[in-house]
């Protein structure tokens, strides 16, 4: 079953917005089924048009033709996350030289909290965070405090009393930025200053901001930062991650997972190691050219946009989809998670249903493609890059018809 919805029927405000759509032609970049509402890219971003054609002269070219020389050569493999950062670093406000691009966003979160942890006050023995974070970031705690012998406590509290539970106790406050049930977006700059007035070093998740609107890492003070590249970034599956580490913190910063890749001369293979200028340090083996590859040209699609625009677009967006789902709302058992003011959410809108996993199921096959966060919530990726207001009222439209005919008697 396929997405149809008459053009006809779509309200005249909602076309004109898309008339007046400054990031209307991000669309053609981005290579969508016709058949499909994609509203999942905040699970698995699309693919964009540059990749296919980057990827096959990598493989052809740079792989099969240059061979080992492309590690030197043109294609200067050796740099390429350094270039991959730089794109990045625009992104997250951030210097190149503080964005280190390779491995797993859970590999990145060991590295930060590490680091955090050994910079921390002597004495503070709890890492804060969010009760309902995302479990990987919850696993990487649990297992460095064990491996260094379980001396802290892991204090895990609403995301909206994190404030409260900031004291002289904590360690590092480990916090996503937008919350991947919910969409509820965290005050980064004032829980950072917060965090600062009392001592506490941040590390914040950036795995749903982004690519989906403006962040201010430098400007907030922030102390760490990670984040995935396969989501609103549109890296690809498992494209790689990457860490911020604030420029003042780089020379103290210790490297828990040190490779030579990592090293001031990677090939001087030297047996001490000695760290490379910047967040380079941080990457610590053979840069994932595949990967890096795709986000590389991937990134290009943030080139010409004004992040202001993007967020801009993305509230109306979110804003559309929450108000035209209101009328489901009453008369199907829906409850909106998101929240409504603008500034507290990011670029997501999810509900609770009593049957979401089935919802969502059922919705897919329709050619509706959102996801579903265990136990009952729809959650509908809204991205500004490739959605527009009319694409928001046929998802509803398609959200009606699924739940109206679960609900209606045999």
């Amino acid at each position: 079953m396929t997405v149809t919805t008459d053009a006809t029927t779509i309200p005249a405000h909602l076309l004109d917005l898309d008339a007046r759509d400054l990031l209307a032609h991000k669309r053609a970049e981005f290579l969508l089924p016709p058949d499909v509402l994609y509203l999942d890219g905040n699970s698995l971003g699309p693919l964009h048009r540059s990749v296919p054609a980057r990827l096959a002269g990598v493989a052809e070219r740079e792989w099969g033709q240059q061979l080992i020389r492309s590690w030197m050569g043109d294609a200067d493999w050796m740099h390429l996350p350094e270039r991959v950062a730089a794109k990045l670093a625009r992104l997250i406000g951030a210097q190149p030289d503080e964005v280190a691009v390779g491995d797993s966003t859970t590999v990145n979160v060991f590295k930060a909290l590490a680091a955090a942890l050994h910079l921390a006050p002597q004495g503070r023995r709890v890492i804060l965070t969010d009760a309902d974070n995302f479990p990987t970031d919850l696993y990487v705690a649990q297992g460095l405090n064990a491996l260094l012998g379980g001396g802290y406590e892991l204090r895990r509290v609403p995301n909206t009393e994190v404030a409260d539970h900031l004291n002289a106790d904590v360690a590092v406050l480990l916090l996503t930025e937008v919350d991947y049930r919910t969409g509820r977006r965290l005050d980064l700059p004032d829980l950072t200053a917060r965090a600062h007035a009392a001592g506490v070093l941040t590390i914040w998740d950036l795995a749903h901001s982004a690519g989906a609107f403006p962040v201010d890492l430098d400007g907030a003070g922030a102390d760490f930062a990670v984040g995935c590249g396969y989501k609103f970034l549109n890296g690809g599956p498992g494209a790689p991650g990457y860490l911020y580490v604030a420029a003042r913190h780089l020379d103290r910063a210790p490297v828990a997972i040190s490779g030579w890749m990592g090293h001031a001369d990677v090939f001087e293979m030297a047996r001490e190691y000695s760290p490379a200028p910047g967040a380079r340090r941080f990457v610590p083996g053979t840069p994932q050219v595949l990967g890096l590859s795709a986000l590389d040209s991937a990134l290009d699609a943030f080139a010409d946009v004004e992040m202001a625009d993007l967020r801009a677009k993305s509230l109306s967006l979110t804003s559309t989809f929450m108000a035209l789902m209101e009328l489901l709302a009453a008369r199907h058992p829906l409850e909106l998670v998101t929240p409504t003011e603008p500034e507290q959410r990011g670029s997501q809108v999810s509900y609770r249903h009593p049957d979401a996993r089935g919802v969502m199921a059922r919705l897919t096959e329709r050619g509706i493609i959102g996801d579903f966060r265990t136990p009952d919530i729809l959650r509908f990726g809204i991205t500004p890059l490739y959605h527009s207001h009319a694409d928001m009222w046929r998802a509803v439209q398609g959200i009606g018809a699924v739940l109206d005919r679960a609900e209606t008697p045999v």
